[in-house]
């Protein structure tokens, strides 16, 4: 991401009033103080951690000490989905200094120094990441990074899951949890139920909905034997009564068809197809539901009641 510090325009010339009308006409854009970006190069940066990125390089390119970065600082740029983004930088730092930014947190490092460069920045390695986003951020946060962390060491597309490489992550996941008192307990119930076959955010939140809601832990990812030996694969079997489930991102049609070169409607054929052979090979209710509908577990349950399907307890 091209990034330029106010000294750099100096040196090519724009004075402060040039800056100021290149701010106001919407051409140039600040990310930090003294760091700036044409509009149009962040323009389609519209994803939390995209945006997350962007300001801990601006960050790191005025820093007198290269920064170490944390918690969902650290998820954003190890490519870990970030449901939320708060404005705030997370930053490792050895000792309880003052003077720093308000949009900058510093967390003091109480462990053995330890750190991984990703594309030019110095991070948390990633079982620590994950470590501290569970203690830090909200269920939903959290468990979408754990199982996003979790899917790259461990699942193997189109459904393969090594539970050993699993197990290793989640355990080293587990150490760093446990070296810190605050929010212990919390970090580990959801390090513990985070799941790599979850293949989006959406998914890792729809299975504490449906937790929540007192549905047993769903199966993730099953495959459905389909038509001429193929195989189609739930995102969610909810065994204990009978049914599936898909969770449905906004833009999950449209990058489909982009993706394989046919038209929105075609991809929406052939899901219903699809559903119909699951349903009528399976005798099994299926629902599909999207973000709207985890937004709670209350709205999802009503989501859930509308396709007959009711938690047991």
């Amino acid at each position: 991401m091209p990034l330029v510090r106010r000294t750099q325009l100096d040196e090519l010339g724009w004075g402060s009033r040039r800056v100021r009308r290149e701010l106001e006409s919407g051409s140039l854009a600040a990310v930090r103080r003294g760091v700036y970006a044409r509009a149009a190069d962040i323009a389609h940066l519209t994803r939390p951690e995209q945006r997350i990125v962007l300001r801990a390089r601006a960050l790191a390119l005025v820093s007198r000490s290269r920064p170490t970065f944390c918690g969902v600082t650290a998820a954003a740029i190890q490519g870990l989905p970030c449901l939320r983004d708060d404005g705030k930088i997370h930053l490792l730092t050895a000792d309880d200094r003052p003077g720093a930014s308000a949009d900058v947190v510093r967390h003091r490092d109480l462990h053995e120094a330890s750190s991984v460069d990703v594309n030019g920045l110095r991070c948390t390695p990633l079982a620590r990441t994950v470590a501290d986003v569970a203690r830090s951020e909200t269920r939903d946060v959290a468990l979408s990074v754990a199982d996003a962390a979790l899917r790259r060491r461990a699942f193997h597309p189109p459904g393969s899951y090594d539970e050993t490489a699993a197990t290793l992550f989640r355990e080293d996941a587990l150490g760093w949890a446990a070296r810190v008192t605050r929010n212990r307990r919390t970090a580990e119930r959801l390090l513990r139920l985070a799941d790599g076959r979850a293949q989006l955010p959406g998914e890792s939140v729809s299975r504490l909905r449906l937790l929540d809601l007192g549905f047993a832990p769903p199966a993730l990812q099953v495959p459905v034997p389909g038509p001429h030996g193929g195989t189609f694969w739930v995102d969610f079997g909810l065994d204990d009564v009978d049914a599936w489930g898909e969770f449905d991102g906004k833009t999950k049609y449209r990058e489909l068809a982009a993706a394989e070169g046919r038209s929105p409607f075609e991809v929406v054929d052939r899901e219903k197809q699809r559903e119909d052979w699951i349903r009528g090979s399976t005798n099994r209710r299926f629902a599909r539901w999207g973000w709207d509908d985890i937004r709670d577990a209350a709205t999802l349950g009503r989501r859930l009641r509308a396709f007959g399907i009711t938690p047991p307890r």
